[in-house]
């Protein structure tokens, strides 16, 4: 019998088809050629038809998994507004996002095949029950037992659980962490990690060792299967062929969740 260990495994996503109209935000197609996952603006607080078809068109062409990244209605603030919606409306907006972009990703030939909310919302299901629920309940109505992609240990992935959705774990290799393992807010300063040299560590310590150290200087457990490289950040395909390649080089495997 073998003693030896497998290698660790993750999966690189990136929030891409963040556009509307002339104005585009990522460079989608040189991020596809690096990450193994697509989260697609459906609309809501970035994306239009002809982006989600065309982002759709170039992940399907290139065997990355198409994701709907889902959030509050909020095209002028990007999404990353908090906002108070009521449960049932949020639940129904949640379906109409995801469902506007399955069409797109069939008539790539493939499907969407998991589900991540974005900015305000995101931040919000950490730690709100009844939004999470709402959330849940919504990628239930389009999508039945698609996966949750979002931040170990919080009330989405708590609430998706009890609805019998699969939870994928998720990290952030530019993010500042706090000691409790959230998300520093971006308002706060030292939230976006910018050095390149050290997003590549932090990655690589995420991957392998499944920690990362906080803002004040603490050793924080990481559970994740996947790591978000942000599609908007200035020079993103370069860091994340980088980030790809030192993973790589590391002997981590990068493939997909799903």
């Amino acid at each position: 019998m073998s003693d030896a260990v497998a290698p660790p495994v993750i999966d690189l996503n990136a929030d891409l088809g963040e556009g509307f109209g002339r104005w585009q935000l990522t460079d989608d197609e040189a991020l596809l050629s690096v990450v193994t996952s697509a989260n697609v603006a459906c609309g809501f607080h970035a994306g239009d038809p002809a982006t989600m078809r065309r982002v759709c068109d170039l992940a399907a062409a290139r065997g990355v998994v198409i994701g709907a990244q889902v959030s509050y209605r909020d095209l002028a603030g990007f999404g990353r507004r908090a906002m108070d919606v009521p449960p049932e409306e949020l639940a129904d907006e949640i379906a109409y996002q995801i469902g506007a972009l399955e069409v797109f990703a069939r008539a790539a030939g493939a499907r969407v095949g998991y589900v991540k909310p974005h900015g305000a919302l995101y931040n919000r299901c950490v730690h709100d029950a009844e939004q999470a629920d709402a959330v849940v309940a919504g990628i239930r109505t389009a999508g039945g037992g698609l996966p949750v992609l979002g931040l170990t240990g919080s009330r989405l992935h708590e609430a998706a659980g009890r609805a019998g959705l699969p939870v994928v774990g998720e990290a952030f290799a530019d993010r500042a962490y706090t000691a409790a393992g959230t998300l520093v807010p971006r308002r706060e300063p030292g939230s976006v990690v910018h050095d390149p040299d050290e997003v590549v560590r932090r990655a690589l310590g995420m991957s392998r060792d499944r920690a990362v150290t906080s803002l004040d200087g603490r050793r924080v457990e990481i559970t994740a299967r996947s790591l978000c490289l942000h599609g908007d950040t200035p020079g993103a395909a370069g860091l994340a062929r980088r980030v790809r390649s030192a993973l790589t080089a590391a002997g981590v495997r990068v493939r997909s969740f799903v």
